[in-house]
């Protein structure tokens, strides 16, 4: 258990996630902080962390090794993928879909309705825009996301974007309205080619040294584990 965790009362945790059970049942093998709630019917999965003042409800799916940081919501419905990190402060509504090891930086703001209005509310899951929000990708501090949208494999929002339309695959974008600006490696930097590139040329990270090879859609990358 690492220092800061000391204070976690097992006990109480049991109550917060409904699992009150007698004869010495083992606990649940993730962590939530005390002063989280955990709803009946939530899924978390193993190794999972919620931290301070953040509320699941029932329906939602947490993957393995998540961390929700403080004051985050998660709507019925919604899925976090494995290894997932939503920072400070981020609501996850219905429709909203995170796959593996996305990033979400702090106060990162998604929705779920295009047309929202106090008179006509949306009460039911078909008047929400699913968002999806692909695997590995990251969203920078502050950025909107106006639902409908799917952003792209290890896709890179900068910080206080509004994006309003899909992103590629490995594509950096910034900007008010958001627009493309260039492409990310998996590791996270910027690698050379700009949009509107040829087809067809080898591209190494500055970094990481992974290869990859412009296409007329994009890029891709040439490693086995992208």
């Amino acid at each position: 258990m690492r220092q800061d965790e000391s204070f976690y009362d097992a006990r109480f945790a049991r109550q917060r996630v409904g699992l009150w059970c007698c004869g010495g049942a083992a606990l649940p093998d993730y962590f939530v902080h005390p002063t989280a709630i955990v709803d009946a019917g939530a899924e978390v999965g193993a190794g999972a962390k919620i931290w301070h003042f953040s509320h699941v409800m029932s329906g939602a799916k947490l993957g393995e090794d998540c961390n929700l940081g403080q004051n985050v919501f998660v709507a019925s419905g919604v899925t976090v993928g494995k290894g997932a990190k939503v920072q400070n402060n981020v609501s996850l509504y219905e429709g909203v879909i995170l796959e593996d090891y996305v990033f979400c930086g702090p106060s990162m703001v998604f929705t779920n309705v295009k047309t929202p209005r106090a008179k006509f509310p949306r009460k039911n899951t078909t008047g929400y825009a699913v968002t999806r929000v692909g695997y590995g990708a990251t969203i920078g501090a502050n950025a909107t996301i106006v639902c409908g949208v799917t952003l792209g494999r290890w896709s890179f929002v900068g910080a206080g974007a509004v994006v309003t339309h899909d992103v590629p695959d490995f594509a950096i974008i910034a900007g008010v309205p958001a627009r493309h600006l260039g492409w990310a490696c998996m590791c996270g930097v910027a690698l050379p080619p700009k949009p509107g590139h040829p087809a067809g040329e080898a591209v190494a990270c500055g970094e990481c040294q992974r290869q990859y090879e412009t296409t007329a859609e994009g890029i891709r990358c040439l490693e086995e584990d992208a």
